[in-house]
């Protein structure tokens, strides 16, 4: 197995990358600190406190709620005896702890994870990225995202910030994505996203029957309630987000009607489409997060696919776009409705 790692200095980009990156959870790359077991014997001035607290100040390279942890696991020993977080130390005890990778520790690791690449030269990788796989390693996806498949598979991305990706899709979203190859390349793509170049056109499918076309302007911003969800709102906070529909289709889902919509992205929210949607009374289809929970039957995903993408070539500064068919879950999603993909 590939074992490259990205170096910790280049995982940091500026706040504008960031914004256009739509990963909005912190990330951060812990330090390699290793697995080798620690031995200390406690100095007498410790006399009375307990054994996190203790462990906390003599080894501040680990946080304290790793060091509780560890002591609940059996990782650390007093005298060669496990304990408790709370036991009380004299002094002069010996302590053994054994550090425990966590999962984080392992998130920027090479995984064989398959991918669909659709065009590929030296400076970009243009990915179908299937519904299901996450993008960017965060709280709850350490491993098993695409990024993880694009080190792999790409060993030099190791050398690039977050392995050269720019934007991303939600997990349960297919599509087309683009990466980086070069920090260069990297740059140029963030600097169109910004400028708002890059021509990204998803297929939807809403419940209801949306307009012919329109324009949905309405900043964003995380809920003030649920930090899952994003919403609608005037708050200063908030960022500008603009989406471009054109309604292609109508059907039913048995008696109720649906909509298949071509969605165009000026900006580039977290879940900027879904939200948009939704709160114009329009949520899409298998969306429980933002739609009809009692609904859910009928897609077990959001009716979402990114589905053309465009661009000016970083390198040969030609304009190019890409265009692929729609899932096979997803047509059969549209037959059942009375549709065809055709429309698109």
């Amino acid at each position: 197995m590939v074992n490259n790692v990205i170096p910790k200095d280049q995982m940091i980009l500026t706040d504008t990358e960031l914004e256009l990156d739509e990963i909005d959870q912190e990330e951060s790359i812990k330090s390699d600190q290793g697995n080798d077991p620690i031995s200390l014997i406690l100095p007498d001035s410790i006399c009375g406190d307990r054994l996190d607290k203790v462990l906390s100040k003599l080894v501040p390279q680990f946080s304290r709620g790793r060091l509780q942890q560890w002591i609940e696991d059996g990782h650390v020993q007093v005298d060669g005896k496990t304990s408790k977080i709370k036991t009380t130390m004299l002094g002069g005890e010996l302590i053994t702890i054994q550090p425990q990778l966590a999962a984080e520790d392992n998130a920027f690791v090479p995984e064989d994870i398959p991918l669909t690449i659709v065009y590929e030269d030296d400076a970009i990788l243009v990915i179908n990225k299937p519904a299901g796989l996450v993008v960017h390693p965060g709280a709850g996806n350490w491993s098993g995202t695409l990024l993880n498949g694009l080190l792999f598979h790409r060993p030099a991305l190791a050398s690039v910030p977050r392995a050269g990706i720019v934007h991303r899709l939600d997990k349960d979203t297919s599509g087309l994505m683009v990466v980086g190859k070069t920090i260069m390349a990297q740059t140029e793509l963030v600097r169109q996203l910004q400028a708002r170049t890059v021509k990204r056109e998803y297929a939807a499918l809403v419940w209801g029957t949306p307009n012919a076309s329109g324009t949905i302007d309405a900043a964003m911003t995380r809920h003030s309630r649920d930090r899952l969800k994003m919403a609608v709102s005037q708050s200063v906070l908030a960022k500008p987000a603009i989406t471009h529909f054109q309604r292609l289709a109508t059907g039913m889902l048995e008696k109720f009607p649906v909509c298949l919509l071509a969605c165009h992205l000026e900006t580039g929210r977290t879940h900027q489409i879904r939200v948009h949607m939704s709160s114009s009374g329009f949520p899409l289809v298998g969306d429980t997060l933002y739609g009809k929970q009692h609904l859910a039957r009928f897609f077990p995903r959001q009716a979402l696919q990114a589905r053309k993408l465009g661009l000016v070539h970083p390198v040969t500064h030609q304009t190019i776009e890409w265009v692929i068919p729609l899932e096979s879950d997803f047509i059969e999603l549209l037959s059942r409705a009375g549709m065809s993909e055709s429309w698109l």
